[in-house]
């Protein structure tokens, strides 16, 4: 009998690639190394043939869910913390083991809004983690304290800050250890923490500083994402000029889109060749000055009439703003498909799927305009769970939840407050609402994550080297069984 060489082929399933199509082949995985194969190059070269063969009786076989914001999960909330380390990272490790029932094989915890003296604490304890038999916990993502006032959602108003002193204050409040530069920030094969943590910031680019930060922070390998902001679109368009890769869950807490000025939403439909703020303008030396906005009734009116407000408790209307851009004087295209140069790339941006947050047809809208750059979030609360029966659930600060199935608000309030929908059914929810195939989808929560992150070698993708994080979805994309480091750690019960 041939020995056990820890050699595994997944059979008969479809695999998806990069460009989110599906192809019938064979996967080879290492799962003493916890690595995926090149077939071809461990066949010849070293002569082995796997000991262990899987057939999936032509499922999917994908690279495991990467979900980059989210909150909390079964009953555990990233925000929290009471003193006592030792249950902050039981609930870490809660996290981390239940969630790949969702097939989610990294995450990184998102904590809003803290009191300033908090944050230390917690992104210490926040740093990358991977434990056997569980998701990794790749970082944080820091939501807040720097976002605009009219747009702070669930955020405490008086824990925002501006960034005086520009990237000074972003050493003062995540720690100048957390933002130190560095090429590779994940783990070692051999399960080695990184020692530091940050990943994402989101920030309003409009708020004071926090434009005279934002490049200093990405070159310190940070992803800067625009959120909870009124950004006009000079501003939204200068700021990813300057480095923003990311817009925080897209068409939630910022200016709805406008013809005149279609702020941070109009991002996603920015041609490479239109005009983008040049040297010469005065939008690159300082964003322009956002005009005074006053409150408004509509919140009230939206409350009155029972329909669902936004996440902001005391909503102010944004008015349309005419865009300030410089012409960029070059010749015309006069080829179909000719490119001449490439001034301006378009960010990455979240988005929330649970037919709440975001009408289907807004997400269609959205996919169509720049589908390489879709990314599925489900910022989920601590209520997560996809075994929670709906009813009223405590939160913090003695304020409570209401679910009702996917939808999650305060209660005695109409204030949309998270979600709770799990990143497989968002995968599901996003195939039928732009009619895309399940590849496509799986992509927006694997490979385009990963890419903005910067980790596509090690994870979201199934190439040869990466990390053997996989889930197998049926036809109809329900996960039928999760695998970390090419062991299987969670799978479907058969009724």
């Amino acid at each position: 009998m041939a020995s056990d060489n820890g050699l595994v082929c997944f059979t008969n399933c479809l695999l998806p690639l990069e460009d989110g199509s599906l192809v019938e082949q064979d996967l080879w995985v290492d799962e003493r190394r916890g690595v995926i194969l090149d077939a071809q190059r461990t066949f010849f070269l070293r002569k082995e043939r796997p000991s262990k063969t899987i057939d999936l009786g032509g499922n999917i076989l994908s690279p495991g869910l990467l979900d980059i914001q989210i909150n909390g999960a079964y009953g555990f909330d990233f925000s929290v913390y009471d003193g006592d380390e030792e249950a902050y990272r039981q609930g870490l490790k809660t996290v981390a083991e239940k969630i790949v029932e969702t097939g989610v094989t990294s995450l990184v915890p998102t904590i809003i809004t803290q009191e300033k003296s908090l944050y230390p604490t917690l992104l210490n304890l926040l740093r990358p983690l991977h434990a056997p038999n569980s998701a990794s916990l790749l970082g944080w993502h820091a939501e807040g304290p720097f976002i605009q006032m009219a747009k702070r959602g669930a955020h405490a108003p008086e824990f925002l800050l501006p960034a005086s002193g520009g990237f000074q204050m972003f050493e003062e409040i995540y720690g100048a250890e957390n933002l130190v530069e560095r090429e590779d920030w994940l783990m070692t094969s051999e399960g080695q923490e990184d020692t530091v943590g940050v990943r994402i910031i989101t920030a309003a680019p409009e708020v004071e500083g926090v434009k005279s930060g934002l490049a200093e922070v990405v070159k310190r390998g940070v992803v800067f994402s625009i959120g909870h902001s009124i950004a006009t679109t000079d501003i939204a368009t200068a700021a990813v000029v300057s480095g923003a890769n990311l817009i925080t869950h897209l068409f939630n807490a910022m200016p709805q889109l406008h013809h005149r000025d279609p702020s941070i939403i109009g991002l996603l439909g920015a041609s490479p060749y239109v005009a983008v703020p040049s040297v010469k303008s005065p939008v690159s030396s300082s964003f322009p000055q956002i005009p005074r906005i006053s409150s408004s009734s509509s919140s009230l009116q939206k409350k009155a009439s029972g329909v669902a407000g936004s996440e902001a408790f005391d909503e102010l209307d944004t008015p349309p703003q005419t865009p300030v851009l410089e012409a960029v004087d070059s010749d015309l295209k006069l080829r179909k498909g000719a490119v001449t140069h490439m001034p301006f790339e378009r960010p990455f941006y979240e988005m929330i799927v649970d037919g709440i947050h975001s009408h289907p047809n807004s997400v269609r809208l959205a996919y169509s305009s720049h589908p390489d750059g879709c990314i599925l979030i489900t910022d989920a609360m601590k209520i997560l769970d996809p075994h929670l029966r709906d009813g009223v659930h405590e939160w913090r600060d003695g304020k409570r939840f209401v679910k009702e199935g996917d939808k999650l608000y305060l209660e005695g309030t109409n204030t949309l407050a998270g979600s709770v929908v799990t990143l497989d059914k968002c995968v599901r929810n996003f195939t039928r609402f732009t009619g895309c195939s399940l590849g496509e989808a799986l992509k927006c929560a694997t490979y385009n994550p990963a890419k903005c992150l910067g980790i596509e070698n090690r994870k979201g993708t199934l190439r040869a080297g990466a990390d053997a994080d996989l889930v197998v979805f049926d036809r109809k994309g329900y996960v039928q069984s999760t695998w970390v480091k090419g062991r299987e750690v969670w799978k479907k019960v058969a009724i």
